[in-house]
Order: structure tokens, then sequence, then C-alpha cells
């Protein structure tokens, strides 16, 4: 039997961005492809059926892998395997982690593993944006609990004007590369590159990119609620509460000494450059 696929699409800055479910990795918690262009990025998100024992934290693992058929390629020669993985894409997979670790509940002890991996790069979106999306896309769909969604979006200013998701080409005239990631309501991950713009112009791009990324928010939401699984229910393994007070007494005088050193010197730092700013328009 062939099997059912459904297509859910929103715009954002004007570019249409597809994601379907249902043809790939069935067997997974989830699984979707996104789509922006002709770039394509998978992912698919599966949880272990029982809680790891003798394990202290959460065992998340989220991987990015580059497939040079995507672009084109196949390896020749005698090595016609991948490889081990890049930099860019390790640092794909450290983007797409971040937003994605702080939702999970932290107690959890089951294993949980994101697999995203390119099947087309179209060499005009880049594919680091599209990996967070595919993420959480995944997450939000699957039987694993999770306190998404996440919505992911570049912000570029050309010319003065803010612009999402810009093509390759268009970041080569922008004085901005700000990806960022967050929720309905709240932004979670920033990274960002500039050639000297103001605080002004970067709060602005701040909030032109969490208002960008609402559609793809919304998206999620509407699928998850159509074809989304349950939620599992896992075992939670809290630390101890005794455990937990006898650290904060311990550490919480030095944290808090060490708080009030770094504002003593932050508030010193913003008189000499106000000082400084002074003396320039003198």
């Amino acid at each position: 039997m062939q099997p059912e696929s459904k297509q859910y699409a929103t715009e954002i800055g004007g570019k249409s961005v597809v994601i379907e479910t249902g043809k790939l990795a069935q067997q997974a918690g989830g699984s979707v492809t996104v789509r922006l262009g002709d770039t394509i990025v998978f992912a698919a998100a599966t949880m272990g059926k029982e809680p790891r024992q003798g394990q202290d934290f959460f065992p998340l693992t989220i991987e990015y892998e580059e497939r040079m058929y995507a672009g084109g390629r196949i390896p020749g020669s005698f090595f016609r395997r991948e490889g081990r993985p890049s930099e860019d894409a390790i640092l794909i997979a450290r983007l797409t982690d971040r937003p994605l670790r702080p939702l999970f509940q932290q107690d959890m002890r089951n294993e949980v593993q994101v697999v995203m991996f390119s099947l087309s790069a179209d060499v005009e979106n880049p594919l680091d944006i599209l990996a967070i999306n595919a993420a959480s896309a995944a997450l939000m769909i699957s039987d694993i609990p999770w306190g998404g969604p996440v919505g992911a979006v570049r912000v570029g200013r050309i010319d003065g004007k803010l612009v999402v998701n810009p093509t390759f080409a268009e970041m080569e005239d922008s004085d901005l590369d700000l990806r960022m990631a967050g929720t309905k309501d709240a932004i979670l991950m920033v990274e960002s590159g500039a050639k000297m713009i103001s605080e002004e112009v970067m709060v602005e791009a701040l909030l032109f990119g969490h208002q960008s990324m609402q559609p793809i928010i919304a998206l999620q939401e509407k699928m998850a609620a159509e074809i989304g699984k349950p939620k599992r229910e896992v075992q939670l393994f809290p630390l101890e509460a005794d455990l937990v007070k006898a650290m904060k007494e311990k550490a919480s005088a030095e944290l808090e000494r060490i708080h009030d050193e770094y504002t003593a010197k932050a508030d010193n730092y913003a008189a000499i450059d106000a000082l400084e700013d002074r003396l320039g328009e003198g």
C-alpha cells in the first residue's frame, strides 16, 4: 500500500515553505521534510521505550548529516563513503540543539534522538535554518513529550532594509547575518555576525525576526493538532530536594558575589563609554 503523505505550506518573507510528512521514516516517532525553493532537509525524531538506568542526565542526541548527492555530487575514486561530519555539519547540529534542548523535561531519562540530513541543496537557500524548523516539526508530530514548537529564521539587512531568510547571493550585500529561533512568546537562541550596526538596529532585527517566525510556528501547531501522535507518558527522575537545597546554600553566596562584581564592572564600562562619547562630541 502506498504511504499517504500530507503537505503543509506557509509563507515567510514572501517565500513558500513546505513541510511534508508520511513518505519517509514511518517507523520513527515523527519525520518530516522541509522545503524552501529546491533546498530540502529531512528530520526524524525517536524516543527510547524505557529510561536508561543509572544515568543522571537527559540523554538527547541531535545530529545533522551532509549528503554530497544533495548538491549533485557523488564521492569518487576509492573513497565512496561520505566520511566524518564537516565543521559546517557539526555547527548546524549545535545550532539546532540550542533552542530544542531547553524545551525538554530535563528529568527525563528516555533516550531521544533527532537525526537530520540534506536531501537537496539548490545553492541558493541555506540549509541551517531549515534544519531547525525540520527538527521542531518532527518533534511536534511525534509521541515525544516536548514543549515546542520552535520557529527559526535568518535576518539580513540590505541597503538598510531588513530581509528574512535571504539567499546566499543576497547575503553578499548584507551587513547583518542574524540566525535566531524561538517560541510563540520568546526568543530562545541568537547567533549573529554584523558589520558595525547600532544597538537600535539589532533590537529592530530581533523583533522583526521573532515576528517573521510566527507563521512556521503556527503551521507546526496546526500539524500537531491534525496529525500529531498522542504524547507518551514517561517516568521522571527529579533530583532530590535535599540535595538541591544543600547545593543552593553552598553556592548562592559565591554566585551573588560574582554577580555583584560583574555588575560593578559593567557599570564602570558603561560610564567610561559615556565619558568617551562626551569627549568625542566636545
